[in-house]
């Protein structure tokens, strides 16, 4: 394999730390061309130094910054690995450029799909995920064969609150909500993971990345993290990829796709091990019956759930509302007409602008009735 050259978008977040240890490792095949971050401009100075490359701060120099860094870096591929909605735009400005993206942020997806995969298409450029429930779907289906394929079962490890109550999940803090029991995960996805809108949001990307009805997508609940999806074919059989919680794994997929290569990453041992998988429990956890509607609903749906979810989660962590407050904004946020379709990306933009400023109302008014 030649050498490939690597631009890291959120290069100090979970996601862009763990692909600069496989570059570590791997000087031989990687090459680290380019990095960007939002805002820590020490962390971006010295990991510039380390890999001797250009770099961006977001909070400095804009789209403009990162507009110029992803043409002057040459890069082969480009890991997005920006949490949230502010990861969209530089996957747009990824693919315009022609260079293959290895996609970790699901916002994108599940806002903006229709105008990403036209604005792939065009540019000859392509999108690999990197999330590792979508990473072992995407290699499972291109084993098996699109045409065979029937269901998609993606995995969840149910967060921290797997097994609370109803009345448990009205006490629990931001705290609690933050001590995930198998991955190590930045704060917004740590609280999505809890509230299952992590794996909403999953199963609305899946829909679109893989082309299949919301109906033929499933959710178990696996707490051992190591089946990290699944594949059902017309013949009915069950494929499944496994291999330890180890974000590195689908990052280092994405990196050497369509090959497959060895790595300094530990080999899975089955032996020892234990998988056990139950039904996602959909009253106590609304907010994935809710991505399940927005999936099958379509239009603007899908940015309005990301969008209040977004503004929700972060008054949960200021500790401004309380868990089970989450999903009441989301539901509440929906309950406007989303029927816009989103063509480009100013559509978007103003389907997640509207759906914020309302988000925000209907968590004042449930701020001032504490």
């Amino acid at each position: 394999m030649k050498m490939k050259k690597v631009l890291v978008l959120g290069c100090t977040g979970s996601i862009g730390s763990q692909t600069l240890d496989i570059v570590r490792n791997m000087r031989d095949s990687f090459e680290v061309c380019g990095l960007s971050v939002g805002k820590n401009e020490n962390a971006l100075n010295e990991l510039c130094r380390e890999f001797s490359c250009e770099g961006t701060c977001f909070a400095r120099d804009g789209t403009e910054g990162l507009e110029r860094l992803i043409d002057s870096c040459g890069a082969d591929i480009a890991v997005n690995g920006i949490a949230g909605s502010a990861g969209l735009v530089p996957s747009v400005l990824v693919l315009k450029k022609g260079m293959d993206l290895a996609l970790a942020n699901k916002e994108t997806v599940v806002m903006a799909w229709p105008v990403v995969k036209k604005i792939a298409a065009e540019n000859n450029a392509r999108i690999i995920p990197v999330d590792s429930e979508h990473s072992a779907i995407f290699n499972l289906i291109n084993q098996a064969g699109k045409e065979n394929l029937k269901s998609i079962i993606i995995t969840a490890s149910g967060g921290p609150f797997r097994t609370f109550d109803r009345t448990q999940l009205e006490k629990v803090t931001v705290d609690d909500a933050l001590r995930h029991p198998t991955w190590k995960m930045g704060p917004k996805i740590t609280v999505d993971s809890a509230s299952l809108a992590n794996k909403g949001l999953e199963v609305i990307e899946a829909v679109r990345l893989f082309d299949i009805s919301p109906d033929n997508v499933k959710v178990a609940v696996h707490p051992q993290s190591l089946v990290h999806s699944l594949i059902q074919t017309r013949d009915g059989m069950v494929y499944a990829q496994i291999s330890d919680p180890d974000m590195r794994h689908p990052i280092f997929g994405a990196l050497v796709w369509p090959e497959i290569k060895e790595n300094y990453l530990k080999p899975f041992d089955l032996f020892g091990k234990e998988m056990t998988f139950y039904p996602p429990r959909l009253d106590d956890f609304p907010m994935l019956s809710l991505a399940y509607e927005c999936a099958k609903k379509g239009f603007s749906y899908t940015i309005a759930f990301n969008a209040a979810n977004e503004v929700a989660v972060a008054a949960f962590i200021e500790k401004k509302i309380s868990f089970l407050q989450i999903p009441r904004i989301v539901e509440e946020t929906l309950q406007n007409d989303w029927t816009l379709h989103p063509s480009d990306l100013n559509l978007v933009m103003k389907a997640d602008s509207d759906a914020r400023k309302i988000a925000e109302k209907v968590k004042n008014r449930m701020e001032e009735r504490k």
